[in-house]
């Protein structure tokens, strides 16, 4: 299978400018939900997808998931992904921007901070209780109607019912959720990671990093890795090896592209960087990208 140039990202699709928020019920027997997962493909917003009922398989970011009834994956923005099943799959796609969810809410701390969200986004996927799942269901027919209607406030309880929504989804995560409300090393690494996602072409140092965020480097290092276990410098070179690996296997680049892509004048850097990052060297990893696209194709 031979994907299309990079895929850019799509424009988030709304019925209305000021609601950026859509609930789609969906079957894999429309024709129209095929198409739309021919290939694999990203955009700039947040999609939760739950299957209800029937079996699905899941491809993020070359990562393989798979989906059976009541489960329910997160997939953020930039995330390039592809979505299958059989005439038997039906479920609900959430699609919304992180600016909804927190849009001009006192809440905000409580949300933000306390990393329900977070938690959710990136764990790898979530199995819901049958009896939780009946009380996610009234709350997502709750946010249909209202969409469907132009009531007063219909923004605001929306917002609310998909809040109310997450709650449920992240009570089903394993393990305890450490909460810490209003913490600033919390809010510290949050602003790391989205400088990261922002700057990671053209920065590469903690250095960098840290005198935007007027701390030292090494105090970056060492809360970024109490937070999450790893340091800043982790973070940077995961994300540009990421970039790394989706420009090799969803585009014809080749790497003396890919690394000016990326930021790096000198191709022997970026090949060692590669290697060292990946333990395979990009020729080799870009065929066996090629074994796997054609392989998820027969899915």
């Amino acid at each position: 299978m031979k994907y299309p140039e990079y895929f850019p990202l799509q424009e988030f699709k709304h019925k209305e400018a000021d609601l950026p928020f859509e609930i789609h019920p969906f079957r894999w027997d429309d024709e129209s939900v095929r198409a739309h997962n021919a290939l694999p493909h990203r955009q700039n917003f947040i999609e939760i997808i739950w299957v209800t009922k029937g079996h699905s398989t899941l491809i993020v970011d070359m990562q393989k998931h798979e989906m059976p009834a009541n489960s329910v994956y997160c997939v953020t923005a930039g995330q390039i992904h592809q979505l299958t099943g059989n005439d038997h799959t039906e479920g609900y796609i959430y699609q919304f921007t992180e600016d909804f969810l927190y849009m001009g809410e006192h809440e905000f701390d409580l949300m933000y901070h306390s990393g329900l969200f977070q938690a959710f986004s990136r764990s790898a996927g979530i199995e819901v209780d049958s009896r939780i799942a009946v009380e996610m269901e009234e709350i997502t027919m709750k946010m249909m109607r209202e969409a469907d209607n132009l009531y007063l406030l219909r923004t605001e309880l929306m917002r609310r019912y998909l809040k109310i929504f997450l709650i449920y989804l992240t009570r089903q995560l394993r393990g305890t959720l450490q909460t810490t409300i209003q913490t600033r090393n919390i809010e510290l690494v949050e602003k790391f990671k989205n400088m990261v996602e922002a700057m990671f072409k053209s920065k590469k140092k903690v250095a960098d990093f840290a005198r935007e965020l007027s701390v030292t480097p090494n105090y970056l290092n060492e809360i970024v890795k109490k937070i999450t276990g790893y340091p800043a410098s982790h973070h940077i070179r995961q994300r540009v090896v990421l970039e790394a690996k989706r420009q090799a296997a969803y585009s014809d680049v080749c790497m003396k592209e890919v690394a000016w892509n990326l930021g790096f004048s000198d191709i022997a850097h970026f090949s060692k960087f590669f290697k060292n990052s990946t333990g395979t060297n990009f020729s080799d990893f870009k065929k066996e990208c090629l074994v796997f696209s054609s392989t998820t194709n027969d899915i």
